[in-house]
């Protein structure tokens, strides 16, 4: 799975869906073509140190590796932004929290594109 690095990128998964959880919040946008799926990984300075911030993003790497692989659709950027709890939170929590997101938004897409079709 490819990376996002480029701030335009990021900035127009945050115009696209959102699913916010306890322990982190999931943007998803579909880019309108069939490429392998792209993911970036965010974490403010609201939420600690530099420490705090890239063991938060570490652990969202690991969710993204264990659970995306298998359920990121062709063609969509997924952002996942740490929060506060993404730190302390236990592991397996975070994975549901990371499930129930995708789920959440692949409905939420599915819904939006059958309401644009006649």
């Amino acid at each position: 799975m490819e990376r996002l690095k480029r701030r335009q990128d990021f900035v127009a998964a945050a115009r696209a869906l959102y699913a916010a959880m306890p322990g982190m919040v999931v943007q998803m946008r579909a880019r309108g073509d069939e490429a392998p799926p792209r993911v970036g990984f965010t974490a403010t300075k609201k939420i600690g140190n530099a420490v705090v911030r890239n063991r938060v993003k570490r652990r969202l790497r690991e969710l993204a590796r264990l659970q995306l692989a298998t359920v990121a659709r062709p063609g969509h950027d997924y952002v996942l932004i740490g929060r506060a709890p993404t730190f302390e939170r236990a592991f397996p929590d975070l994975a549901k929290d990371l499930s129930s997101a995708l789920k959440r938004l692949h409905r939420t897409a599915h819904i939006a594109a059958d309401k644009g079709t006649p």
